[in-house]
């Protein structure tokens, strides 16, 4: 200042030094002076800092529920879970996944010591029971999931057996004196299993049709199985799907679309990075009449066209059982080409929707149509009628023409699926795949095209079934197609968070598709769990027998200070980084 009081330098000239500046240089200089102070916190230099220091595409617009830039900035810096404060080892071996109940008070995890662990999550997390699942001939468990009212835990295992079995088996655990209720076969294991609602859990069953065609049926469990089961119905088919060319159904999940109340997420806005050349995931409407809706923009190949004609595929297959025609094709392309014949004549069209969208159920799972390897999403509405076990075993009755069920949607992700999870609102669907080259062709569906070491995350809009084009990508899988694994994500309300095969978890932001952390382990992580109570508190478990639990800085420093100091406000956040 000079004798009479003003400032040596005007504040656009401030203004213009501190825009060369780092923000933390910004906040520090804001210490010197109330000049400098009032300088630091202007919007358009801390709109500018956010967008350089971030690395956020200019086009994409600030959250909708930020205030200013300054306080986005600070938020994603200062409440990202990225601080270790907690390492649990009480399993012995690979741990594969992480459920928290929905109050967010417990939480479990599962391994391949198989034994189901339940957890408190206190201040610090401690260990309230575990359940050994070997008694029941299990190999170890794989996943779990808490019912609605957190009454019930879900568990699902995979049965001791030769390396190619594909057994497993659901068990049901009360919350309040962990006893085993029941268990139900699940086949194959990677069905995982799911609630529908909190008595009635979803299973599956594989029946093999030929050597690459098989059914999957999708049943009703009630979870109570007693005495009383001798005279009311515990169990009920919900669908029975066909499948060819060696794919299966797997990871079942349900999505109630009456908790949609988030407004739309500004994803799909700005261009693809340079470096992510994803092929477009098609999403076929399977309803619909019109191919125009099914995302065919180019005239289809010949076996396109066969396929979409029952009249010609009917021709084709009579030529050849007639000796007018020698089959071109092999033994397992001709298996799949009569499964489909016959499955089209026997197959029960989509019912009429009925609700509205927002009071629907969707059953979604991962399936395929050309190779064993997972690449396409089904998705299959659940009716009011199917939502318990009474009723006939086998469903409502149907005509004789109406053997298998057909889907109501089917994304086409042109690569491995390895993750899938729900945001908390059941909104949008987030999908780990590991794509295929671009333009392969499926020749055996037992020798699926390679696939890449980078993970994509796809984002899909489950209220207009549409893609949102901006995949997320940072983390890395090295398995081959015949070893790859499942690798569970997360969703909170800001962010999404995923384990990789590269020794480290992620976390992203989910309105500017940036990655704001990577959570260090000694192994492959296989899954992350965000607490629904809290999202700045996650979990990340490995195959290093480890349970990570990572908290933000802010949470940290909460907790830390016996005597909160007095510090100024807007440089705290940043202080506390850098001790």
């Amino acid at each position: 200042m000079d004798d009479g009081g003003n400032p040596f330098l005007p504040d656009s000239i401030i203004y213009q030094i501190f825009l060369s500046l780092s923000h933390e240089d910004v906040l520090a200089a804001g210490l010197v002076c109330r000049q400098w102070q009032a300088v630091s916190r202007d919007e358009f230099l801390w709109k500018e800092l956010f967008y350089r220091y971030y690395q956020v595409a200019r086009d994409v617009p600030r959250h909708p529920a930020a205030v200013s830039w300054y306080e986005e900035f600070q938020r994603l810096y200062d409440t990202i879970p990225c601080v270790e404060v907690q390492t649990l080892r009480e399993h012995t071996d690979q741990v594969l996944h992480l459920s928290f109940s929905h109050t967010g008070y417990l939480f479990a995890s599962c391994s391949k010591d198989c034994t189901v662990k339940i957890w408190n999550n206190d201040l610090a997390i401690s260990l309230l029971h575990s359940s050994n699942m070997r008694p029941y001939n299990w190999s170890y468990t794989q996943f779990s999931q808490f019912n609605q009212d957190d009454t019930l835990l879900l568990v699902s295992g995979v049965f001791l057996g030769p390396h190619n079995s594909s057994s497993g088996e659901i068990a049901v655990i009360s919350l309040d004196n962990f006893a085993l209720l029941s268990r139900v076969r699940n086949k194959p294991y990677d069905v995982f299993g799911c609630w529908l609602n909190e008595t009635n859990l979803i299973s599956g069953n594989l029946h093999r049709i030929g050597d690459i065609t098989s059914c999957s049926v999708l049943w009703l469990n009630n979870a109570f199985q007693d005495v009383e089961s001798e005279n009311v119905n515990v169990v009920k088919r919900l669908f029975k799907i066909q499948n060819l060319n060696a794919s299966t159904i797997r990871t079942v999940m349900v999505a109630d679309c009456s908790r949609y109340d988030n407004p739309d997420l500004l994803l799909d806005a700005g261009p693809q990075p340079a470096s992510v050349t994803t092929s477009p995931c098609r999403v076929f409407d399977l309803g619909s009449d019109n191919e125009e809706e099914d995302g065919w923009d180019q005239p289809p190949t010949e076996t396109q066209s066969l396929r979409g004609s029952k009249e010609g595929l009917r021709r084709f297959l009579d030529d050849i059982m007639e000796g007018r025609a020698r089959p071109v094709l092999s033994e397992q392309e001709l298996e799949s080409k009569v499964a489909e014949f016959l499955a089209q004549r026997r197959t029960k069209a989509p019912e009429a929707n009925i609700e509205s969208n927002d009071k629907k159920k969707y059953l979604i799972f991962t399936t395929g149509c050309l190779t064993y390897s997972p690449h396409q999403i089904g998705i299959k509405q659940i009716l009011p009628h199917q939502m318990t076990t009474a009723g006939p075993v086998l469903g409502e009755e149907r005509r004789s023409d109406e053997f298998f069920d057909s889907l109501d949607h089917v994304i086409d992700i042109h690569g491995h699926i390895i993750g899938m999870g729900l945001s908390p609102d059941h909104r949008y669907l987030y999908v780990n795949s590991r794509s295929w080259p671009s333009g392969s062709v499926v020749s055996d569906p037992m020798q699926p095209p390679p696939i890449a070491e980078e993970i994509d995350l796809h984002v899909f809009d489950l209220k207009t079934m549409k893609e949102v084009k901006r995949a997320l990508r940072a983390h890395r899988a090295y398995t081959p197609n015949d070893e790859c694994f499942f690798i569970f994500l997360d969703v909170s309300r800001d962010f999404v968070a995923s384990g990789a095969e590269d020794r480290h978890g992620y976390v992203w932001d989910r309105h500017y598709n940036i990655c704001l952390a990577k959570l260090r382990h000694k192994d492959v992580v296989n899954s992350v769990a965000f607490s629904p109570l809290e999202q700045e508190l996650l979990l990340s478990a490995s195959d290093d027998n480890t349970i990570k639990v990572w908290r933000s800085p802010r949470t940290v420093r909460i907790h830390q200070a016996s005597r909160p100091r007095r510090r100024p406000l807007f440089f705290s956040w940043l202080g506390s980084q850098k001790s």
